[in-house]
């Protein structure tokens, strides 16, 4: 970061992803039940963060769901972004939050996001550096996606409220790119 500026803050809501090579930016989200991965290949300088409120699956794609809910999305886009800006997958570390359990009578979603994070970076071989998943309160959560840095703070009371609120919002779709392909792998 450079000395004397105020970091750059990007904030990340449910359905979004950011890549970035800056190293003056922050990324930023608040977290319920949702879980955001934050990605990075130190070597190349580029990182990023995605927000996601269900773990999903393929074929709850193609059954028509709301693709920007999903972790099976947004993590496929998230790497894709990486890959896009020089990153390679075997040099990616990665950091998982979230997944709190923020209404006692609700499932566990969280847990079920937490697992699915888990589950799909060991798929793609990327390897778990830290992660800061589950309990019974929300969580803002800073993210420096250059140097990897993570800083969380944990909500309680009425700001859980308002994140559980936030995330049972439906996202707005992605904004669209010139390259809109996605390489699955």
């Amino acid at each position: 970061m450079t000395i004397g500026l105020a970091p750059k803050r990007v904030n990340i809501i449910q359905g979004e992803y950011k890549v970035s090579t800056d190293p003056d930016v922050v990324l930023t989200t608040i977290l319920g039940s949702c879980v955001a991965a934050c990605i990075r290949d130190p070597i190349a300088g580029v990182g990023g963060m995605n927000h996601f409120l269900l773990p999903g699956s393929v074929e709850a794609l193609a059954a028509g769901g709301d693709a920007t809910r999903y972790g099976v999305h947004l993590m496929e886009l998230l790497i894709n972004g990486l890959l896009k800006q020089g990153a390679r997958k075997d040099r990616m570390e990665a950091k998982i939050f979230g997944g709190a359990k923020t209404i006692a009578s609700f499932s566990n979603v969280g847990a079920q996001n937490a697992a699915f994070a888990e589950q799909f970076l060991r798929d793609e071989r990327i390897q778990l550096v830290g992660s800061s998943t589950g309990g019974e309160h929300g969580r803002k959560l800073e993210y420096w996606p250059i140097s990897g840095r993570a800083r969380q703070h944990a909500l309680t009371g009425a700001e859980t409220q308002r994140t559980v609120a936030m995330e049972q919002r439906p996202a707005p779709a992605p904004k669209r790119t010139e390259d809109t392909s996605i390489e699955f792998f």
